[in-house]
């Protein structure tokens, strides 16, 4: 009784608080390429040397992830928009926005859009960054209230069909000249920097028309009415001294880089001492789509559903069942549904090699997709469909494991089909992606490219690293190739029981 009381008063008082009138704003779009500065004299003769096609590499490992962003905001000379879902207040996170703010003294226009599922806690730092006369911050669905965890449940409570659409995208783009897209957000797990747990990622880097594209998508994000400036949720947040503040918790940054363990992995790692040295290889190509969703994605039209709204499911569900030879892929969150299940079973039928990797109950961070993952499961295996999930302990996150890095989890989105084309995003396999949360990815055709993610995947099913999912005798059994286990590995009690509560619930659409 006094629990329904309690948020009874919390709805009541979240009922309250209501997002102000979103003011006329004039759309504004990022400015053409860049013609002078290091990213124009390190792309521009390339591009001209493959005229209708751009460059491609896949970053796999977190350090040149990380240094890559870090020198584009170095060296840009005209504009840096940074779009993403989460953006940790870490060691990473905080080098990241020193950058952008020194890019932003330099003269640098620099657009900051945010989901504000992560940024409503950490509202001062990005209200300091949009104090600055060069950088303006964005925030997409915002809550009303600005701090509080008793009024962001009340709201959650009171405006749950709203706050429930996120912006999961993430772009980093550089002078209209690079673009960087994946699955990676902005904090020390997804660079390889943390001395816990890091995140197995991917990213793609891009040059050429392509990027012209990614840009086209933010301006799009940009100018949509979903998101607000700070400025205008969090008037009294924005000040001067917002910023002198700000100033002052990012400027002791370097040196704490400089006497980290991290330090050390960026110096030794030749993929990022490659990278500063222009020595990075690029694979062109005319064949390719960037698929990005509309930002109003949820506002249906006629008998639209969410599903005919996914720009990034139609691009990616032609190429996956064009697949004749192989099917690879690699989804953290993976909860197929009906549909995908019966499409990948009929695949494997055809004798297409159809292989997935995802996160085993231990090692994902998010416990309750695992039971929607498994309600399917079986069926999947039954249908010839090779299974293999990733183990919570691996080095696999980074070229370079930092002593005391105790886990990984997967937190890739990426597909191979047919060794010969390649989709990385930031597209999960699961309901939410597909209806809910707005997605974009990358599909591109280039031999080499899949054949760089084929090497990457194959080495995530090495028995080190994932168990195979088989049924034996009528059950299922997970094994590494040397130990055999009858249930899911090395997974808590607590776990297991939250997976089994997610497959019995009618909760599905939300995973």
């Amino acid at each position: 009784m006094t629990r329904a009381v309690l948020m009874m008063c919390l709805m009541a008082l979240a009922a309250c608080t209501s997002l102000p009138e979103r003011p006329v704003l004039p759309d504004a779009f990022a400015p053409p390429p860049a013609s002078q500065g290091e990213l124009a004299l390190r792309t521009g003769p390339a591009e001209n040397r493959h005229p209708g096609q751009s460059g491609f590499r896949l970053l796999s490992n977190g350090t040149e992830a990380y240094a890559l962003r870090m020198y584009s905001a170095q060296v840009a000379t005209r504009s840096l928009d940074i779009q993403t879902y989460i953006w940790h207040a870490d060691l990473t996170g905080k080098m990241l926005a020193q950058r952008a703010l020194a890019a932003a003294d330099r003269g640098v226009h620099v657009r900051i859009l945010v989901d504000d599922m992560d940024a409503r806690a950490k509202n001062a730092g990005f209200a300091g960054l949009d104090a600055h006369d060069n950088i303006e911050v964005r925030i997409f669905n915002p809550f009303a209230s600005r701090s509080g965890k008793a009024n962001r449940i009340g709201e959650l409570g009171t405006s749950f069909n709203r706050l429930n659409h996120r912006m999961h995208n993430k772009s980093w783009i550089a002078d209209n000249r690079i673009a960087v897209v994946g699955g990676r957000n902005l904090g020390d797990e997804y660079f390889g920097a943390s001395a816990e747990s890091n995140f197995v990622d991917l990213d793609l880097a891009m040059v050429g028309p392509v990027v012209r594209q990614v840009s086209g998508s933010f301006d799009r994000y940009w100018n949509a009415p979903s998101n607000y400036p700070i400025a205008t949720i969090s008037p009294g947040a924005v000040t001067p001294e917002a910023l002198t503040r700000l100033r002052g918790i990012l400027q002791g940054t370097p040196a704490e880089l400089a006497a980290s363990p991290y330090a050390t992995v960026l110096r030794e790692d030749p993929d990022v001492q490659r990278l500063l040295t222009g020595g990075t290889t690029l694979h062109w190509t005319a064949e390719w789509t960037f698929a990005s969703d509309d930002p109003l994605k949820l506002n249906l039209k006629g008998n639209e559903t969410a599903m005919d709204r996914s720009a990034v499911l139609s691009t990616l569900t032609p190429a996956t069942r064009a697949a004749t030879r192989e099917l690879h892929l690699i989804s953290p969150y993976f909860v197929p549904g009906p549909v995908a299940t019966k499409s990948l079973v009929t695949s494997a039928i055809a004798g297409t090699d159809v292989r997935v990797l995802t996160n085993s109950l231990a090692a994902t961070d998010v416990a309750a997709v695992h039971g929607g993952y498994s309600r399917y499961r079986e069926d999947l295996i039954d249908g010839g469909v090779k299974v293999w999930e990733l183990k919570p302990t691996s080095d696999a996150a980074s070229n370079f494991s930092l002593r005391g890095s105790s886990g990984s989890s997967l937190h890739t989105k990426a597909a191979i089909i047919d060794d010969r084309q390649v989709f990385v995003g930031s597209y999960n396999l699961d309901p939410r992606s597909t209806s809910i949360n707005t997605e974009q990815g990358v599909l591109v055709a280039h031999p080499a490219l899949a054949q760089e993610l084929e090497r990457i995947f194959e080495e995530q099913l090495q028995g080190s690293r994932a168990w195979r999912v088989q049924r034996v005798d009528g059950k299922l059994q997970w094994s590494d190739g040397t130990t055999t286990f009858t249930r899911d590995p090395e997974a808590s009690g607590f776990r297991r029981f939250q997976a089994w509560l997610m497959k019995l619930l009618p909760l599905q659409s939300q995973l």
